[in-house]
C-alpha cells in the first residue's frame, strides 16, 4: 500500500476548502484488517506487526476489509516521545510484548483507504474523514482519529500551542482531494527547517561513526558531511549500518571506505557507503554553512 506524502511549506496555507490536522511525531503506519488477521505496514512497505502487538490486538475490533493510514505514537509525561516509538519499532517479538505493557502505543489515524473491502481512496477527503470518525469514535483508544479543523485561525493556534505536547506542526489537505497514494499531494508546516535527507554513507568506523554523508532534498545531488553526531546517534547509525552490512556482506565489503567526500574545513574525507541509503531528519539553512545538524534517523522508512 503506497502512502500519501506531503511537501514542506514555510507558512500556513490559507484558502477555501482546506483542512488542517496536527502532525504527530511518530512512525507512519498502515493498518490492514482482513477477515483473518491484522497486518501493520511501515511507510517502506516493511511488515511491523510483531513490533506493535497492542495495536494489532486493538485493530481486531475493526470490521474486516478495513485499511487505515496514520501515525503510531508513544505518550510519555504528557507528550509524544519519538525515541520511545523508535524503541518499540526496533524490539524483537519477545521484547515487544513486554514493551507493549510498559510503553503502550497509540494510533493517530488520519485517513481510511478501504472500508468493508471497498476502496474509498478516490472519494474526497471530506467524505473519507467522516467515514473515519464514524468508524473510530465508538472504539476509542488506542485507535483514534486525529483532530481536524477547517478554521485557519484555530489551526494557527494549534501550531503555536501544541508543540508542548510533542506535535511537530500541521498537515494541510484539500477537502475535495482524493487520497494521493505515492505522491506529495499534501502540505506540511513544521516548526523548524527540518527535512528528510538521504544518508548515503558515514565517516569513521562501523563501530564509531563520526558524521553522516548526506544528500539533501534541495535539487543538488552533491553529497556533504553533517556536523558531528551525538553519542546516541552514533549508536543508532552503528546499529543500522551493521544491519545493512549483515543483509549484504559483499556490498558492504565493496563500499568500505572506497568513496570520498569534501567536508567543510577538512577537504577530501573517506567514507563508507550505505546501499540502500538510510533516511535522516536534518536541520539546515539554505547555504551549506554550517554543516547540517542530524536530528535523528528515520528507521520507520
Amino acid at each position: 500500500m503506497r502512502v500519501a506524502l506531503a511537501t514542506a511549506v514555510r507558512t500556513l496555507p490559507h484558502g477555501a476548502g482546506l483542512a488542517y490536522e496536527p502532525k504527530f511525531d511518530g512512525h507512519r503506519l498502515v493498518i490492514a484488517r482482513s477477515a483473518a488477521d491484522v497486518v501493520l505496514q511501515a511507510r517502506s512497505g516493511r511488515i511491523v506487526t510483531s513490533a506493535f502487538p497492542d495495536l494489532a490486538a486493538a485493530a481486531l475490533q475493526l470490521p474486516a476489509g478495513t485499511v487505515l493510514d496514520g501515525e503510531v505514537v508513544v505518550w510519555h509525561a504528557g507528550r509524544t516521545d519519538f525515541a520511545l516509538v523508535q524503541r518499540r519499532a526496533a524490539a524483537t517479538a519477545a521484547r515487544a510484548a513486554v514493551l507493549a505493557q510498559s510503553l503502550p502505543a497509540s494510533y493517530a489515524a488520519f485517513d481510511v483507504l478501504e472500508l468493508a473491502g471497498l476502496d474509498v481512496r478516490a472519494r474526497p477527503y471530506e467524505r473519507r474523514r467522516a467515514l473515519l470518525v464514524d468508524l473510530l469514535l465508538p472504539l476509542g483508544p488506542p485507535l483514534q482519529p486525529v483532530p481536524m479543523t477547517t478554521d485557519p485561525e484555530l489551526a494557527a493556534t494549534w501550531y503555536e500551542t501544541l508543540p508542548a505536547s510533542g506535535i511537530e506542526g500541521l498537515v494541510v489537505k484539500r477537502l475535495d482531494q482524493a487520497y494521493p497514494a505515492g505522491r506529495r499531494g499534501w502540505q506540511k508546516l513544521r516548526h523548524t527547517d527540518v527535512r528528510d535527507a538521504a544518508v548515503v554513507g558515514y565517516t569513521g568506523t562501523p563501530r564509531r561513526p563520526l558524521a553522516l554523508v548526506l544528500v539533501l532534498p534541495v535539487g543538488d545531488e552533491t553529497p556533504l558531511v553533517s556536523s558531528p553526531l551525538t553519542a546516541a546517534l552514533r549508536r543508532e547509525v552503528a546499529e543500522a549500518a551493521a544491519a545493512r552490512e549483515a543483509a549484504d556482506p559483499l556490498a558492504a565489503a565493496t563500499a568500505a571506505a572506497t568513496a570520498t567526500v569534501t567536508a567543510i574545513g577538512l577537504g577530501e574525507v573517506p567514507y563508507r557507503a550505505l546501499d540502500p541509503p538510510l533516511t535522516a531528519e536534518v536541520r539546515h539553512t539554505s547555504a551549506r554553512h554550517p554543516p547540517p545538524e542530524v536530528l535523528r534517523l528515520r528507521t520507520d522508512l
